[in-house]
């Protein structure tokens, strides 16, 4: 990337339709790329309507497309705005084809979806192969059964853009541990564009200061439990509540944090009951989740979380 500017650019796009898992692994990546590389930049382009809550570090910076959300019948609407979905795909289409052609990069990063959601991303893909640029896919180490990605890739057209487009194919593991495209059909030429990153060093953040936590808080071990984003997790969430209500006595505490996409009724109702159990805390959203994989008390203002303490199912937290 040396040569075209004193500084190089990168850029990362991440559709982030549903749940946390792209956006903190795109976050993960940008961060680790300018820990190492003192004259590099990362823009990160994300639908995630919670990007705004993290922390990101200098030289790291993101812009947020218009949100869209996966519904049960597996079709996408807007998630805030009252507009047709193919105007919210071609607003954002726009957006990514016109920050890529400001920016510049050095590199294009896409995560998972190789041609974006619904094909958002193919038209900035063209134009930067055009000029030269390098793209990459970047998968995660376990993807779909193969019995569903490989019908899903091929209504998509996905093999061809492989081919023509992707300059490599970054799997962000071991192929020791799990090849994601196993069971795929992918032609020679594909497989030798595969790269296996291995795996970054994630160490828990400093702990966020514990209003009110002093020398009686408590260190004992407790029982974190997270279902990610929330949307999908509220079977897990009801289950642990469940067992604290059938055996008040059971010896370990409980931290529960919901997630963020969670649906509204069931969030309130689950704060509710937490706030019922001596031995649970419960609270949304915590944006340094890896702070509370320590034991510790995770923090005493959550003793004061009720119900009506979160009114935003997407963005506050008690």
């Amino acid at each position: 990337m040396a040569g075209r500017r004193s500084h190089a650019r990168v850029l990362i796009y991440s559709h982030d339709s549903f749940g946390l898992g792209h956006l903190r692994r795109c976050r993960a990546i940008a961060h680790a790329l300018v820990e190492e590389f003192s004259d590099l930049s990362v823009l990160i382009l994300s639908g995630s309507p919670i990007i705004g809550s993290f922390d990101f570090r200098s030289r790291v910076d993101f812009i947020r497309i218009p949100g869209v959300i996966k519904m049960r019948n597996g079709e996408y609407t807007s998630l805030n705005l009252h507009i047709d979905i193919e105007e919210t795909l071609a607003m954002r289409a726009s957006i990514i084809r016109h920050t890529a052609d400001i920016f510049d990069p050095d590199l294009f990063i896409v995560d998972k979806e190789p041609l974006g959601l619904r094909g958002e991303v193919k038209e900035t893909l063209h134009l930067l192969k055009r000029r030269g640029t390098p793209l990459v896919l970047g998968l995660r180490d376990v993807m779909d059964n193969p019995e569903a990605l490989a019908p899903e890739w091929q209504r998509k057209k996905v093999v061809p853009a492989l081919q023509s487009l992707y300059d490599e194919i970054w799997v962000y593991g071991l192929p020791e541990i799990c090849d994601p495209l196993a069971g795929i059909e992918l032609p020679p030429s594909v497989r030798r564009k595969m790269v296996y990153t291995g795996y970054l060093d994630r160490s828990h953040p400093p702990p966020a200061p514990l209003a009110g936590a002093g020398p009686e808080a408590d260190p004992a071990p407790y029982i974190l439990v997270t279902p990610g984003g929330g949307g999908d997790g509220e079977a897990l969430v009801d289950w642990v509540l469940r067992a604290y209500e059938a055996d008040p006595a059971l010896p370990c505490r409980a931290v529960i944090v919901l997630g963020p996409f969670m649906h509204r009724d069931p969030r309130l109702e689950f704060l509710a009951r937490a706030a019922a159990l001596p031995m649970v805390e419960a609270t949304t959203f915590e944006t340094r989740l890896e702070s509370l994989m320590v034991p510790r008390r995770p923090s005493s203002r959550w003793a004061a979380t009720t119900p009506s303490a979160t009114s935003c199912p997407s963005t506050s937290r008690p």
